[in-house]
């Protein structure tokens, strides 16, 4: 039904509002006080964690002209972006501020930004119309080639934002125009009409087809899928800690909704077509992403290897929620995709908070040999290092393994057992360096003597973090009992 109220929106309204108070307030602060726009920035969030929550309700509610949709998902992805952002924020505080980050000429535009950027995540996720995904996307893109420019006088900084500026350029590119190849075979930019339009045996199916194809590549770009990864270890290493968290963490949650709104809820008919085509992008993403990563002494760069093939990982539960036309099936596809999604973005999370909370002033915690020894300097937090590196390579008890043993029943349950062995096969070479780390960490002396430095907030959240990776693979079955609600009353709408 079409809710003419505005309560759906409200989470994005305040965002818009407290965004603009932010900026307003920090106009006028001194260096020394600009924990206030860090604290005004987390406690926006938390009341955009509360409204979503009052909102919750378990229906689905299209507004605006049914451009606009508030769901069961949408709902739960809107609020681990909340908790992703979050937590980014308050790993990467001091790190900003002692690269100058947070002061002088730049004052808070990093937090300012940051929230910008959410704010595109939300409009992408509660998308129901192309124009309206795209509007989002660009939001959350602009504001990341702001933030990964922001330290002006780092020419690696500046490298890759060129990079990344050129490359999303193209992308935007590629589905804009692959937008406008659909409204001409459809005649709509509604989802749900799209939906219709290419289930009639009179649409042209050529339009269709190229329009899904550039689409797709647009998706693939945002998603660091392969071919279209090219950006991604260039980026994610040129860019300061912080702003590589957040360009690899909360957006992919976004990233996941709008792949399922315009495939899922839009091209379903057409699913046969771009079924293929995401699993070359899957296998290749696996593969490349696995076997390149081993070669890598950066850290960060091997991550972004890691995070190429974990996203492959992730479209292979899209990709078989098509076969059999089963909706049982299809229902548990893309609720292991979606608990995937958030799987790895807790992981991302608490994997570069210990490489910021290793980093200190005059100093990046980037390459391999930085974590040797790291169980002598701090016990602690080798072990919450332990404890990411073994879920994403997906060892029991982990969450990551739920994530991944999720996937592959899905894939198994389609009938493709071949692309299941390939799953498995290429996470086995991906162990491989996810434990080197471990080596480095318990049985090499320790490379730096300096002293680990962090507040209290960053401690005890990134304890949290890793514990929570942990608690959430003995019991997996909330998180992806909410996962598979929200994506049952999803399609039933």
């Amino acid at each position: 039904m079409n809710n003419m109220n505005l309560i759906p929106l409200y989470p994005e309204i305040f965002l818009l509002l407290a965004i603009c108070v932010i900026l307003l307030v920090d106009m006028f602060l001194a260096d020394d006080k600009r924990n206030l726009t860090y604290a005004l920035s987390l406690l926006s969030l938390a009341v955009c964690g509360a409204l979503t929550l009052f909102n919750s309700d378990g229906g689905t509610a299209y507004i605006s002209n049914n451009m606009f949709v508030s769901d069961p998902m949408s709902n739960l992805l809107k609020l681990f972006s909340y908790i992703a952002i979050g937590v980014t924020l308050i790993y990467g505080r001091q790190y900003v501020a002692d690269r100058g980050m947070t002061s002088g000429m730049l004052g808070g535009e990093f937090y300012v930004l940051a929230l910008f950027s959410l704010l595109g995540q939300m409009i992408m996720i509660s998308g129901n119309n192309l124009l309206v995904i795209y509007l989002g996307l660009e939001l959350m893109s602009l504001s990341l080639y702001a933030l990964v420019a922001l330290r002006r006088d780092h020419t690696l900084s500046t490298e890759a934002a060129m990079k990344y500026f050129i490359l999303g350029a193209l992308a935007s590119g590629f589905l804009l125009y692959g937008i406008s190849m659909l409204y001409g075979a459809t005649g709509t930019l509604d989802l749900s009409a799209i939906a219709k339009a290419a289930a009639s045996p009179t649409a042209n199916k050529t339009i269709l087809v190229f329009g899904i194809v550039f689409v797709v590549s647009g998706l693939a770009f945002k998603l660091g899928t392969v071919p279209f990864h090219m950006w991604v270890p260039d980026v994610y290493q040129g860019s300061p800690t912080a702003v590589t968290l957040l360009l690899g963490g909360a957006p992919k949650l976004a990233a996941f909704a709008i792949c399922f709104r315009i495939l899922v809820e839009g091209l379903f008919p057409r699913a046969v077509d771009w079924q293929q085509m995401l699993m070359v992008l899957a296998v290749l993403s696996m593969a490349i992403g696995n076997i390149t990563a081993i070669a890598q002494t950066n850290l960060k760069r091997m991550l972004a290897y890691s995070t190429i093939s974990q996203m492959g990982f992730m479209l292979l539960g899209l990709l078989s929620g098509v076969s059999n036309g089963n909706i049982s099936l299809a229902a548990d596809a893309y609720s292991a995709s979606m608990f995937y999604s958030i799987t790895y973005v807790l992981t991302t999370l608490g994997s570069f908070g210990v490489i910021m909370l290793l980093a200190r002033s005059g100093f990046e915690a980037e390459n391999l040999s930085d974590l040797k020894g790291l169980n002598k300097r701090s016990p602690w937090f080798a072990f919450v290092m332990l404890l990411l590196m073994f879920s994403l390579a997906g060892i029991p008890p982990l969450m990551g393994f739920y994530a991944k043993l999720s996937v592959l029943q899905a894939v198994l349950a389609s009938g493709q057992i071949w692309l299941a062995v390939l799953a498995v096969l290429f996470s086995l070479i991906g162990a491989f360096y996810y434990l080197r780390v471990v080596k480095l960490m318990y049985f090499d002396e320790p490379a730096d003597q300096g002293v680990i430095v962090a507040s209290a907030d960053m401690r005890i959240v990134l304890s949290v973090n890793g514990l929570a990776v942990l608690a959430l693979g003995l019991m997996p079955g909330s998180l992806m009992s909410a996962c598979s609600a929200a994506i049952v009353k999803t399609l039933a709408s």
